[in-house]
């Protein structure tokens, strides 16, 4: 289509017939996209044409004027802007079948209409205005042509009217309908109730009112494509009907929330009054308003229980009666200030997923089988359930095992917030519940400030050191016997602490303890508590645990990069025999740390790019002299010389007992800073081997004539229990008999004077002193034997176990080869 072949409607012939619109109408049409206004015939609206589509509108313009507004489907196709009417996006019409969305019909809507353009102007920024005047219906039937502009076939939809009673109902029920909207309707203005009386024509009538009410650009291409004005009608009237249901509810809504706010708006006005009458008699300051607002605004947008909003209430109002220049007035400021910054109602929401939280504790920690099942059950139990009422873990190990960073990564585990405090030394119950207000300085206890800081009310709350929390010899009070209420699930919904002095709920937190022993944990805590026990850790797990986490985590510290530092794997394991021998791994990372840190100097000072540890001369280097020597345990023993095994809060360890025969007057001797159970099992071993004196063949007057002194090295060390009693024995049979004990053997156990070997504990953790100590052979008691189900093969590999009942079962087998 040319330009030339354009007609223009407005224009008067001379002497020719007058012609409508319908016959100057094209049948292909320049197509202008619009948004957020709807067009229809009979409107007139000005649009705001982008610098894309001025060559368009300027080239219409210039002939018959008529341009086709659609609405297109993608955001990015430029676009005309007018009235913004109540369009909020321009969806993809789910409606349309996928024929109405072929190809070239694809980037506009169906429906349009044909308009005429009565007047352009020139606008900055390279853009035009134009006015355009709404003519016919049209419905695209395909795309002509897209370059240098966008032209549609479309075919026009003319009004089919057809005057009658039906029509006329129709039209005055949609009137009375409309005019019962714009009542009520601030959207409907007053322009638009004039403009609605000049409208001529039921079509008309029916488009106008639907522009208004209009919403939707499914609503609007559906009201487009009925050329019907009956059907047009009755269209308009199910949107009247939509429309004034609308409208009755949000009345009904109004009016709900008008009555819920008259009971508080004459409180409301006589509070503002109060104000403004303080604030004249200079009884009250505009800092102590705000603070009041500021803890009514926390207090509302959290859920207090009722006894808590009562006494926040109670207290505002008291803080609103004192004096800024008052002692009192500080105390209650910062009352209320912990009181409504606690996490009232507020949750962190769960982690549920039991094989994210398998990854993660796996990714954590290496080993811990039982502690992972333990914490995956909990897992099991919260997801069924949805309550985690009664669970309190309490982690028993030596130093460095992860017992600390355990309870850190089943925060992670579970996606809670997490908070740590330590309760070693701890003698004052008040770091538990709180200070009373009475006191000056007083302040809330530790899980009141832990609740404060993690904003959460189901934490999880790690209490460290438990073992060493205070036994209640201060005169202010047990901080063990505070800890019950906290840590009893029948208890804890209700925690009272003594300066909010209002009960919280502190069921939903999750409390880990940690210990390294539950000796000297009171009975009664510890019987609230599920003990986990976290055993030391073998020289194959230390290995794959300084390789996976250690070595990686001090290389991050220092500023390494792979290709600075690599340590060979037996350049590992020697560290770990000779200069790492406790249960835990917190002395390897404290190796590994030095190690990196003198690699770090040298790289920093250009002296090196890559340091290879693959022999011991370099670890010395680095290190010195190394403190253990797996060696010396294995050299020719003497008579007298036993080797032993003992259970520490550190973990397990070896124990030499060393006796010694000298001519004197008689009697016994110990030394080795022994306790009073030690000394006990001493005297024991001492009669059973003076006892079988005559059976070994010693001299009437041997123990006459000689004093036997035993002594257990590291003499700095406090040493007690019973199950040094076998070694003891062993020692001073070894002595007296002058037969060597084998020093691969090690033994433990409690020995009675009629000569019975009585089980003991901490087998788990001796049979691992053990192992790191390379020892052959392990003399247990028989009733032991049942422990050794339960202890991991990797630490009973390479082990032999002797299980005796009386300690002549045990001497026999020691000293048969000499018999």
């Amino acid at each position: 289509m040319t330009k030339a072949k354009q007609a223009d409607p407005t224009s008067a012939p001379g002497n020719a017939e007058i012609v409508s619109v319908s016959d100057l109408l094209p049948p292909n049409l320049f197509l202008l996209p619009v948004s957020l206004t709807a067009m229809f015939p009979g409107m007139i609206i000005p649009f705001i044409i982008p610098e894309r589509l001025v060559k368009t509108v300027e080239y219409v313009a210039e002939g018959a004027g008529y341009l086709g507004v659609v609405f297109a489907r993608a955001s990015s196709t430029p676009s005309a802007t007018g009235p913004a009417t109540s369009f909020s996006s321009l969806p993809m019409d789910q409606t349309e079948t996928q024929k109405d969305k072929s190809d070239a019909q694809s980037e506009f809507y169906r429906y349009g209409v044909a308009t005429k353009i009565l007047k352009k102007m020139n606008l900055p920024d390279n853009q035009v205005s134009v006015l355009l005047a709404g003519l016919q219906r049209f419905e695209i039937l395909g795309i002509a042509s897209r370059e240098p502009h966008v032209v549609a076939n479309v075919r026009y939809h003319y009004d089919e009217l057809a005057k009658d009673i039906e029509l006329e109902a129709l039209l005055r029920n949609a009137l009375s309908q409309f005019k019962q909207l714009s009542k009520d309707n601030p959207l409907i203005s007053e322009e638009i109730k004039v403009a609605l009386v000049n409208v001529d024509g039921p079509g008309k009538l029916a488009d106008f009112m639907a522009s208004v009410l209009i919403h939707e650009v499914k609503d609007y291409q559906d009201f487009l494509a009925i050329a019907n004005v009956k059907g047009r009608l009755q269209r308009l009237l199910t949107l009247l009907h939509k429309e004034l249901e609308v409208l009755a509810i949000q009345k009904q809504i109004n009016e709900e929330i008008t009555k819920k706010i008259a009971t508080h708006q004459r409180e409301f006005y006589l509070q503002e009054q109060l104000k403004i009458i303080q604030r004249e008699l200079g009884k009250a300051g505009d800092e102590k308003t705000r603070l009041i607002e500021r803890f009514r605004g926390r207090v509302k947008s959290k859920a207090v229980s009722e006894e808590a909003a009562k006494r926040i209430e109670e207290e505002l109002e008291r803080l609103n009666s004192i004096s800024e220049q008052s002692s009192e007035y500080s105390v209650s400021v910062n009352y209320l200030d912990w009181v409504t910054s606690l996490p009232w109602g507020s949750r962190s929401a769960e982690n549920h997923d039991l094989r994210k939280a398998h990854k993660i504790l796996e990714q954590d920690h290496y080993g811990l089988k039982e502690v992972k099942e333990r914490i995956l059950e909990f897992l099991a139990v919260r997801k069924l359930n949805n309550t985690s009422k009664g669970s309190m873990l309490c982690f028993v190990g030596p130093p460095g095992t992860g017992k600390t960073s355990l309870g850190r990564s089943i925060a992670r585990a579970l996606e809670r917030k997490f908070f740590r405090f330590s309760v070693g030394g701890m003698r004052d119950e008040a770091e538990i519940k709180g200070h009373r207000r009475t006191y000056v300085g007083a302040m809330p206890g530790k899980m009141i400030q832990g609740l404060k800081r993690v904003g959460t009310q189901n934490p999880v709350f790690l209490i460290d050191e438990i073992d060493k929390i205070g036994m209640g010899f201060s005169s202010v009070g047990d901080p063990a016997s505070s800890l019950l209420e906290l840590l009893d699930p029948e208890q804890n919904p209700e925690f009272l602490d003594h300066y909010i002095d209002i009960p919280f709920n502190c069921s939903e937190v999750l409390f880990i303890t940690t210990a390294n022993t539950t000796d000297t944990i009171p009975p009664a805590l510890r019987d609230r508590m599920e003990i986990i026990h976290l055993p030391g850790y073998t020289d194959s797990e230390k290995l794959r645990i300084a390789q996976k986490y250690l070595l990686p985590k001090q290389m991050g510290k220092n500023a390494l990069q792979p290709s600075h530092l690599r340590i060979s794997t037996p350049m590992l394991t020697y560290l770990i025999s000779h200069y790492a021998r406790e249960s835990g791994v917190r002395a390897l990372e404290k190796q590994i740390a030095r190690i990196c840190r003198k690699v770090a100097h040298k790289v920093a000072l250009r002296k090196t790019q890559k340091v290879n540890v693959d022999s011991r001369i370099l670890i010395e280097k680095y290190l010195g002299i190394p403190p253990f020597s797996v060696e010396q345990r294995f050299q020719n023993s003497v008579p007298g010389l036993a080797t032993g095994l003992a259970w520490t809060q550190y973990g397990g360890d070896i124990l030499f007992v060393e006796s010694v025969a000298v001519r004197g007057k008689g009697g016994f001797m110990l030394t080795g800073s022994l306790g009073e159970v030690m000394q006990e099992s001493a005297n024991i071993a001492y009669t059973y081997v003076r006892k079988k004196g005559q059976q070994l063949g010693l001299p009437e007057d041997y123990f006459d004539k000689h004093v036997l002194h035993v002594h257990v090295p590291a003499g700095a060390t406090p040493k007690d229990g019973p199950s040094a009693g076998v070694t003891m024995a062993v020692s001073l049979y070894s002595l007296v008999t002058n037969r060597a004990v084998d020093p691969k053997v090690a033994m433990t156990g409690e020995i009675t004077l009629t000569g019975r070997v009585l089980p003991v504990g901490g087998i788990k953790e001796k049979l691992l002193a053990a192992k790191r100590a390379h020892l052959k052979q392990i003399i247990l008691p028989s009733e032991n034997a049942r422990e050794l189900k339960e202890v991991e093969p990797e630490i009973k590999n390479g082990l032999q176990f002797i299980k005796v009942s009386s300690i002549d079962d045990c001497v026999r087998l020691l000293f048969k080869e000499k018999k």
